[in-house]
């Protein structure tokens, strides 16, 4: 799906039809109660709206891994979290070597840090028993603290002038929603119409409004006294929607880029190598580098049933940055993108990637579980 709709987008974007696709992009949508009125293009609306959907479920499974999952016990959680680390701190680094003394490029240095779960974790659930359970968990939990780390990035990097009236009234909103879950109440419904509240909030307040859904979805209650869990329920219910809607509607909205006269010059631009190197080389070298000196130290070791040459399959898939990528991309350069027009860059980087990370992890490996043999 995802594939799909960046494929149109891009098609319509180098089509006669151009001028109607933008014109879509554009279409002002306005609501309005009394004097509060929020109004945007449709863009903004899916950029800031849809995508706050998105990042709720992102809590959600943060919470989630962290009391239950592979997050809930420190060893368990040294690989992947020193991964992520070393994932966004890798191309970073590349960023800013190729950008170094352009203040106004130096924006963009937090794009190629972010992995796309999404699409990573599709491109191992192609190989089916070739890579094993346990390399699929770890994948999943370092691009959740991946994601984690990008939110808080967007938060401390990515922040607008504030207004401190509608600050207040969030932070309001956010204590609102967290005595609702120390006080036991677990109808979702009451946390989303909170979330909302909140997401209207902290869009006048300059913050950007999807931290709002990460927000919320840490305050829906993982556990209930009696009954199923109202998070993981939700979850599921979300799952779907944001799977073959949410992330195929913003793939459709931010890929459409013009290729007309593009040249490989183009791609020389510091900005566009920055976040292309940044993906393909930077994203390898700071997974595999992390994780590498994590285990030599004796700091944790690789997963159960995993060898090197996985893992550094694991390590270019996380080079897949797509959607986070570009949406980290519309608030870096929120004019000024699609002049210099880091979506091929991005989008170039992420095929690369998920195409030489399925290709490393589709041979078995030699010293393979027997689950796997028996599997193939």
């Amino acid at each position: 799906m995802l594939c799909a709709a960046a494929m149109i987008a891009l098609v319509l974007a180098n089509s006669p039809l151009e001028p109607l696709y933008a014109q879509l992009l554009e279409l002002p949508v306005a609501i309005q109660v009394g004097g509060l009125a929020i109004a945007k293009p449709l863009l903004l609306w899916i950029n800031d709206g849809l995508m706050a959907v998105f990042f709720m479920l992102v809590g959600i499974e943060v919470k989630r891994e962290i009391m239950e999952g592979e997050l809930s016990n420190a060893s368990n959680a040294a690989l992947p979290v020193v991964g992520a680390l070393g994932g966004m701190a890798g191309p970073a680094l590349v960023y800013l070597a190729c950008n170094w003394g352009d203040e106004e490029a130096l924006r963009g240095w937090a794009i190629p840090t972010a992995t796309d779960i999404a699409f990573a974790l599709g491109v191992l659930a192609l190989l089916g028993p070739r890579a094993p359970p346990s390399l699929k968990v770890f994948l999943l939990a370092l691009a959740i603290i991946d994601d984690l780390g990008a939110i808080i990035i967007i938060a401390l990097f990515y922040t607008a002038e504030l207004s401190p009236a509608a600050l207040v009234l969030a932070g309001l909103g956010v204590i609102m929603l967290f005595a609702l879950n120390l006080s036991g109440v677990t109808r979702r419904g009451a946390y989303l119409l909170l979330g909302m509240f909140t997401w209207v909030c902290v869009l006048k307040s300059g913050i950007h409004a999807t931290l709002a859904g990460v927000i919320t979805g840490l305050a829906i209650p993982l556990r209930a006294t009696h009954g199923a869990s109202p998070a993981h329920d939700l979850e599921q219910d979300l799952h779907p929607w944001v799977a073959f809607a949410v992330l195929p509607v913003f793939a459709f909205t931010n890929a459409g880029v013009g290729l007309a006269g593009l040249a490989a010059s183009h791609l020389l631009h510091p900005v566009q190598l920055g976040v292309g190197l940044g993906l393909l080389v930077g994203k390898q070298l700071g997974v595999m580098g992390s994780i590498w000196v994590s285990t030599r130290i004796g700091l944790a070791a690789l997963p159960e049933g995993t060898d090197w040459r996985q893992i550094y399959g694991l390590a270019l898939l996380t080079g897949i940055g797509f959607t986070m990528s570009l949406f980290i991309g519309t608030l870096a350069f929120p004019a000024e993108a699609y002049d210099i027009d880091i979506r091929i860059a991005v989008l170039l980087a992420s095929v690369i990637s998920a195409t030489c990370g399925y290709l490393v992890l589709r041979h078995p490996s030699q010293g393979r579980s027997p689950v796997q043999r028996s599997a193939e």
